[in-house]
């Protein structure tokens, strides 16, 4: 029957319909290839970054393994953005359906965003907040949770998060506001650096304002509650009930 419908259009429309299909279909090949390849092998650079540079910061990042990546900053970030991490399979839907609640007298899609989803958006996907982009980010947020071990998800997440104006992954954030290497950051100056995570522009890690200072009090508290991340950070989480 769909077939019959589809003869029935003009030839344009038949066209217009396959190439469609083709493009859909290669589309999602390519993701599905790209996702399996970054669980092996670092990405190179993101949209972001890319953005950055139009915006005239040059990138600054460093790639490093996640044993190479203190377990303080792990605890801080699993603490400041997505305390479930180790318990949910990419999406937090308590937190989107409050998040979608609050935003029901708004435009802007903001809240529910867990480290996976985030992980997604910075690899794959350009900086926006379009639903059409939020969609994307769902897809590759399912795709990376299928594909990807979850220590893989933070490892690449710590690496291409940005931490201020072109400084992008533990590493550089380290060297930048600490003049240390990542895998020795201490509880305070990883809180610090997850405090500044909303918002790395505006705020900075070496320079805080009030806000950050009590903002990284609170993840520093919040730390307490994350099990040991050394060797696996969901080795010694408890399951989900």
């Amino acid at each position: 029957m769909i077939q019959a419908e589809i003869k029935k259009r003009p030839s344009w429309l038949r066209r217009a319909w396959r190439l469609l299909m083709r493009v859909i279909a290669l589309f999602l090949m390519i993701s599905v290839v790209m996702t399996a390849v970054y669980a092996w092998v670092p990405p190179p650079v993101t949209w972001l970054m890319l953005w950055r540079v139009v915006e005239g910061n040059w990138i600054h990042k460093n790639w490093e393994a996640y044993d190479n990546i203190s377990p303080n900053l792990v605890r801080a970030v699993i603490a400041a953005e997505d305390a479930k991490f180790c318990e949910h399979e990419g999406f937090d839907w308590e937190s989107i359906e409050k998040a979608w609640k609050r935003n029901q007298n708004g435009k802007r899609i903001r809240g529910g965003s867990t480290i996976s989803n985030q992980t997604a958006k910075n690899v794959f996907l350009w900086p926006d907040r379009t639903y059409v982009r939020k969609g994307l980010e769902f897809y590759f947020t399912g795709l990376i949770e299928l594909m990807w071990t979850k220590k893989r998800v933070i490892e690449v997440y710590l690496n291409v998060v940005e931490f201020g104006p072109g400084i992008y992954g533990a590493e550089a954030a380290a060297q930048a506001h600490f003049k240390k290497s990542a895998k020795d950051l201490s509880r305070r100056e990883a809180a610090l650096l997850a405090a500044v995570l909303p918002n790395p522009i505006r705020w900075s890690a070496s320079k805080p304002t009030s806000y950050i200072r009590g903002r990284a009090g609170t993840i520093q508290a919040r730390m307490n509650d994350v099990p040991d991340p050394t060797g696996d950070p969901c080795a010694k989480a408890t399951p989900a009930n």
